[in-house]
C-alpha cells in the first residue's frame, strides 16, 4: 500500500497515548459540539473553540495576528511546538483548526487519525482536568491568505477557466438545491440552495472510514481523480461556511499531495446570499 504524501502530519492514537507528557507537543481539542471537553478530553489536551477563539468578533473572518499570537501564547503554544489537533465527527473542526493555524504559517501542525471517536473505542483515558501549563511568547508572521484561501471574486474568476477543479464538499442534497444546510440542521443561513456552476460533487466524510481514521491513499485518489479533481489543477473546495472543506483542503494537500489547493471559507452562505452571482440546481420542489 502506498503512503501518504505526507505522513508526517498524521499521527495515531498510539504516537499521542506516548507523547502525553511530552514539553514539546500540544495536543488541541477542537470540537463542533463545544461542550464535548468539558465531559471528558485526553489528558493534557487543551481546548481551541472555533467560535470563540479563531473567529473575529465583528467581521466575518478570523482573529488578527495580534489575537492568534495572545491566543497561543496564553495556550503555551511556542513557534516550535508540534500541535497535535483532534476532535468529533471525523476531525472536520479539527483540520478546521488545522487550517487556520496554517494561515499563519505554524510549522509543525498534525492531526490525531480517527479523533475523539477513535481515542474513546479503544478506552483510552479521558480526563476533566484542565491544564495549567505556564504562558508562552508566541510570535506570528502577518497573515498570508494567498495560498490556502480563496475568495468570492477568485471563485468567480476560477469557474470561467480551464484547467481548474472546483469540489462542492457538502451533502447532495445541499449540492441539489433540495436544502440549505444538512438533513438534522435548521435549513438556514443562505437565501437559496444549489451550487457554484461547474463544481463536484464529492462529499467530505467520503474521505474516512467507518471508524473515523482516513481511507487509504488509493481509495482517495480513486474518490477525487474520478471526477476530475487530479493533482495538475488549480483547486477550491467549498461547503457552507468553510469548515467541511477544510478537511478535503487537508486530504488533498497533505494525505494526496496536491500542490495547489484551496479553502473557500465563505463558501454557500456568501454565495448564496451575494447578488447576481451564478448557480446552479438541480432539485426541482
Amino acid at each position: 500500500m502506498a503512503e501518504y504524501a505526507h505522513p508526517e502530519v498524521l499521527v495515531d492514537t498510539a504516537w499521542v497515548a506516548e507523547h502525553l507528557n511530552d514539553p514539546n507537543v500540544r495536543i488541541i481539542e477542537s470540537n463542533e459540539d463545544i461542550l464535548l471537553y468539558d465531559q471528558g478530553h485526553i489528558p493534557g489536551a487543551i481546548k481551541i473553540d472555533w467560535v470563540a477563539d479563531l473567529n473575529d468578533q465583528v467581521v466575518r473572518d478570523y482573529l488578527d495576528r495580534e489575537h492568534f499570537e495572545q491566543l497561543l501564547s496564553a495556550k503555551g503554544i511556542s513557534n516550535d511546538t508540534t500541535v497535535v489537533f483532534y476532535g468529533d465527527k471525523n476531525n472536520w473542526w479539527a483540520t478546521y483548526a488545522l487550517w487556520v493555524f496554517k494561515l499563519y504559517g505554524h510549522k509543525d501542525a498534525r492531526i490525531m487519525n480517527g479523533g475523539r471517536a477513535k481515542w474513546i473505542a479503544e478506552g483510552q483515558d479521558l480526563t476533566k482536568q484542565v491544564p495549567s501549563d505556564a504562558a508562552s511568547s508566541y510570535k506570528a508572521p502577518e497573515r498570508d491568505d494567498s495560498t490556502i484561501r480563496a475568495f468570492r471574486d477568485e471563485v468567480r474568476e476560477h469557474i470561467k477557466k480551464s484547467g481548474v477543479a472546483l469540489v462542492d464538499v457538502r451533502s447532495p442534497q445541499e449540492f441539489s438545491g433540495e436544502r440549505t444546510h444538512m438533513a438534522e440542521y435548521p435549513q438556514e443561513g443562505t437565501l437559496r440552495g444549489g451550487h457554484i456552476p461547474t463544481a463536484a460533487s464529492i462529499p467530505w466524510a467520503k474521505a474516512v472510514k467507518e471508524d473515523s481514521t482516513f481511507k487509504s491513499p488509493e481509495d482517495l485518489k480513486e474518490l477525487y481523480s474520478s471526477q476530475g479533481v487530479t493533482p495538475d489543477k488549480d483547486v477550491i473546495a467549498y461547503c457552507r461556511i468553510g469548515e467541511r472543506s477544510s478537511h478535503t483542503w487537508f486530504v488533498l494537500t497533505y494525505l494526496l499531495g496536491y500542490p495547489q489547493v484551496r479553502n473557500y471559507d465563505g463558501s454557500w452562505t456568501e454565495w448564496g446570499n451575494s447578488v447576481g452571482l451564478p448557480i446552479e440546481k438541480s432539485y426541482q420542489g
